[in-house]
């Protein structure tokens, strides 16, 4: 049986391995994983990640599929990333609502056109996605810097993918602030009007400061206390959800980011109660 996810998580790179193993620490409740960064491995790294998953719960978030793309489904890759998740018993796979391909593979997250007819197409591919996986898809709220051809709001647009594709919701509390400077909305608008039951799991991290005006999705930085700040709005609204602490970046000592993980960990416990009880996903 798939185990399902709680509490607080941390991101698993392999350059960490060699410090966590042979003992996961016990203050990270869930990990993460690319898939694309551990499909083609065997030998060692294999028998090191079977090792980690003996141990604790394991997500994914992967960074190719490009449900946004105009380019055709890569079939082929949806049917590893199944076979990948089959094997390790993996019940959830998290994306990114954005494309990443265009005649090529362009290695970024572009923003897709809020339109009526992008989210249509998104939604249409969402339901090819579930169907191969045999699991739900989640997608991310990605960070953005330019908005091409926009004729909705991020809110509306997010809103009308998740009502006709029946998918789930990834909710990243820093891409939601690293925008909400960059475009000049309120956040505390768009986290209430988020539907609550759709809402899987958050993720939370750094960015860097380009200016006052503009905030960069790094990953690479500590989370600054108004992200902290928006995290705790996100689970009195919504309810204590399984939140994952990224930083792919600047990594510091493992100590350093446990820290970080049990600041998640205090604040959830800070909203568990009866009326915001915490949410296991399987």
């Amino acid at each position: 049986m798939k185990q399902g996810i709680s509490g607080a998580g941390l991101g698993l790179r392999r350059e960490m391995l060699s410090t966590l193993l042979p003992r996961l620490p016990d203050d990270v409740d869930f990990w993460e994983v690319a898939p694309e960064n551990w499909i083609p491995l065997g030998g060692k790294f294999e028998s090191q990640f079977k090792q980690c998953l003996s141990q604790a719960p394991f997500s994914t978030h992967g960074l190719s599929l490009s449900i946004g793309s105009s380019d055709p489904l890569d079939i082929t890759f949806l049917k590893q990333v199944k076979a990948f998740l089959d094997k390790y018993d993996i019940a959830l796979y998290s994306e990114h609502l954005s494309y990443c391909s265009g005649e090529g593979h362009m290695y970024d997250l572009m923003p897709i056109p809020f339109t009526q007819e992008a989210a249509t197409h998104v939604a249409k591919r969402i339901q090819t996605v579930q169907e191969i996986l045999e699991r739900p898809l989640v997608l991310e709220n990605v960070s953005y810097y330019i908005a091409p051809g926009q004729e909705m709001t991020e809110l509306d647009f997010t809103l009308e993918v998740l009502e006709q594709s029946g998918c789930k919701m990834l909710l990243d509390v820093n891409n939601l602030y690293v925008n909400s400077i960059n475009h000049r909305y309120d956040p505390q608008t768009f986290l209430k009007s988020l539907p609550s039951q759709r809402i899987v799991y958050g993720h939370i991290a750094g960015h860097f400061d380009e200016a006052d005006d503009l905030k960069v999705d790094s990953h690479g930085a500590d989370v600054i206390d108004e992200v902290w700040a928006l995290l705790e709005s996100a689970y009195e609204l919504h309810g204590v959800f399984p939140t994952l602490l990224e930083r792919d970046f600047n990594i510091p000592p493992i100590a350093d980011l446990l820290k970080e993980v049990r600041r998640i960990k205090k604040i959830q416990g800070k909203y568990l109660s009866a009326k915001s009880p915490s949410r296991a996903v399987v």
